[in-house]
């Protein structure tokens, strides 16, 4: 297919109930409204063409771009276009899931990573440390830098609370993958989770609820779970 006719598909996909549910959680700009399921159906026609994957997302569209990050080779992604796609990244959507599980999976993950956690712009941090999350989801603990994860942690229990809105819900599911998948400080992000308790976040005109991270991490404590990784985190 091409890229009129991916576009032309969605536009045809999209629902306006669908699109009124995006954009009470926060969606900007230009969107047809088509549910995630529903692009994953599209994600055949577009995953073996990085060009035709890496145009849908300069469209600006919502859904557009969110098929972008389901269908591209995170393998093939460079630096350049990662940082530009973290720029058009305007709400926590594209932020926390298309931009952040795409470098987590590219060569660039890390670096990327530890750049945009620093931002003081609100959705490049969130793609930061969503990013980080990401690597921790899929990265044996082998290759982790366990210190800096530590390190990461702290600053957590110490600045949650004050950090922006959607940057305290990505830093509380930090606390959660670290938990989860890293068997070493299992124990401390636990205590860390315990520390910073209820986190609070506008979520905007919807029923959405954040996690509490002690609950999370004992759920999947329960299933015999903890350290297991992912083979992916795009999704």
């Amino acid at each position: 297919m091409t890229l009129i006719e991916i576009m032309t598909k969605l536009e045809e996909l999209g629902t306006e109930q669908t699109r009124k549910t995006f954009m009470n959680h926060g969606a900007k700009g230009s969107l047809f409204g088509v549910k995630v399921g529903d692009l994953k159906k599209l994600v055949k026609h577009v995953k073996k063409d990085q060009e035709l994957a890496l145009a849908l997302f300069e469209t600006g569209n919502h859904d557009a771009m969110y098929l972008a990050g389901l269908s591209v080779n995170p393998k093939l992604m460079n630096k350049e276009t990662l940082q530009n796609w973290v720029k058009q990244a305007n709400w926590y959507m594209l932020a926390e899931y298309t931009v952040a599980s795409v470098t987590a999976e590219s060569p660039f993950a890390l670096e990327l990573a530890r750049e945009w956690m620093k931002s003081e712009e609100e959705m490049i941090a969130v793609s930061g440390w969503s990013t980080y999350s990401n690597y921790l989801s899929i990265t044996p603990d082998e290759q982790l830098d366990i210190a800096e994860i530590q390190q990461l942690l702290h600053q957590v229990e110490a600045t949650i609370h004050e950090e922006k809105n959607r940057v305290r819900y990505v830093m509380n599911i930090f606390v959660i993958c670290v938990g989860t998948y890293v068997m070493e400080l299992h124990a401390e992000a636990k205590r860390v989770a315990s520390a910073i308790g209820k986190v609070h976040v506008d979520i905007g005109r919807t029923a959405c609820k954040v996690p509490l991270a002690t609950d999370y991490i004992k759920k999947i404590e329960d299933r015999d779970k903890i350290g297991v990784k992912r083979k992916t985190c795009i999704c």
